[in-house]
């Protein structure tokens, strides 16, 4: 079943690594997504130890008990950088968040500190936009003896808010396929394209997989930008220059009211057939939310695929 992609006001908010919506052809439009991660505050000041990560739990414990809220685990986001040997306390100001929203499919990151004015505690929280770097704040104010729960709670509100009505301002609007092509035929220019053999497994964790999405969307892409992909099927006539590997799978989310989010994760690594070197690998999470399991799934290990593909090709070619 083909699938457009609608681009609408937010009216769901999502957690950590959730991605664009898609929608059927004749069906009611799902909701657009902004992907939100909620990364450690850091502390200004000897007296506020360890009150940067207090915060961040709270506003992670009151934002995922939002019903309009989706918030992917914490380890999660601890495993992915620990993986990328990023560290999560010094990702913002070390310029990180874009390689964390490659890892993750994260859009959106929510960070700030945690300060102490006299007899005054405030809580800043930046709202970062990962793929444009604009940053919006909230901040809220208390006396140095309230309870940093309930100033976390309240910065939780406004939080939640913002990105409501101004997550757009953060996030650039959706790539057409035709548009992510053109780029990456600029981005390879005349560089000589190797042949390729792409074998993606993948599954979708409790129903059966209809067809290799990811595979079949990494093959189109390739295809369209001038590489020639042979069939994993076909016969041995012929030898690739480059096998592209991969293990890709998407389990079920949430499901709010008739919408369900599904989250994909694809792994790849492209070998050198003649010298078996591994010349690239990379790794991409996606969720979509759509009105079925099974197209929500398909749709997110595309949109993997897609983003993999705009890092891996350029990666393949000789100049």
């Amino acid at each position: 079943m083909k699938t457009r992609w609608i681009h609408r006001p937010l009216t769901i908010l999502a957690g950590l690594c959730l991605g664009a919506v898609s929608v059927t052809a004749a069906e009611t439009p799902a909701p657009t997504v902004y992907p939100t991660a909620i990364l450690p505050f850091q502390e200004r000041g000897p007296e506020l130890k360890d009150m940067g990560g207090k915060v961040a739990d709270v506003l992670f414990a009151t934002l995922a008990a939002e019903p309009s809220l989706y918030l992917v685990d914490r380890a999660e986001m601890d495993k992915l950088a620990a993986e990328a040997e990023l560290n999560l306390s010094g990702m913002v100001a070390s310029g990180q968040t874009t390689k964390l929203g490659e890892l993750c499919g994260a859009r959106i990151l929510v960070t700030g500190n945690v300060m102490q004015v006299d007899q005054s505690i405030y809580l800043v929280a930046k709202i970062i936009g990962t793929e444009t770097s604009r940053v919006l704040g909230q901040s809220v104010k208390g006396d140095a003896s309230a309870a940093l729960d309930v100033l976390a709670e309240q910065l939780a509100a406004k939080v939640a808010e913002t990105i409501q009505t101004r997550g757009a301002e953060l996030v650039p609007p959706p790539e057409k396929p035709e548009d992510r092509i053109a780029a990456l035929k600029a981005t390879l220019g005349d560089a000589k394209r190797p042949v390729l053999l792409i074998r993606i497994l993948e599954r979708h964790v409790g129903q059966a997989t209809i067809d290799p999405a990811a595979q079949t969307e990494l093959a189109m892409i390739c295809g369209a930008t001038g590489f020639e992909v042979l069939d994993a099927n076909a016969g041995k006539d012929r030898k690739p220059d480059i096998i592209v590997d991969g293990e890709g799978f998407s389990e079920f989310g949430l499901r709010r009211g008739a919408l369900v989010s599904v989250k994909a994760r694809l792994e790849v690594k492209a070998v050198e057939v003649a010298t078996d070197k591994v010349l690239a690998s990379d790794r991409q999470t996606a969720v979509v939310v759509d009105l079925t399991e099974q197209i929500a799934g398909k749709a997110a290990l595309q949109k993997a695929a897609a983003a993999i593909a705009e890092r891996l090709l350029p990666a393949l070619v000789k100049r």
